[in-house]
């Protein structure tokens, strides 16, 4: 295997090391991006540019839990239809505009 890039670093009492500057270039990484470490069956390391993942929010995962504990507890409580005032006051504040479902998004896109 040819090399198109060999760098060297050290690594720390902590097992930490700096990726170099050339290598965070070739992968497409800055500050906060995040790296993948593949080893394989031949102890080879291979670095790579991570694939975002979607991250679980403990937080949010808990709240979640808990609103579906009390729908399923509690389901003439906890859903209700939306009041008809509010219904009426989306549909006028919606009356002009057009949304095309199939058109393109354009630009980035944030979720």
């Amino acid at each position: 295997m040819a090399a198109w890039l060999k760098e060297e670093s050290t690594i720390t009492a902590k097992g930490q090391t700096t990726v170099p500057k050339s290598v965070r270039q070739a992968l497409g990484v800055d500050y906060g991006g995040r790296i993948a470490f593949v080893v394989d069956e031949q102890r080879r390391v291979y670095v790579q540019k991570a694939e975002p993942e979607e991250s679980a929010d403990p937080v949010i995962d808990g709240f979640l839990e808990f609103l579906a504990r009390d729908m399923a507890k509690h389901p003439e409580t906890s859903i209700l239809p939306f009041p008809q005032s509010l219904i009426d006051r989306a549909v006028a504040l919606t009356a002009s505009m057009t949304v095309d479902l199939d058109a393109e998004i354009e630009g980035d896109v944030s979720i």
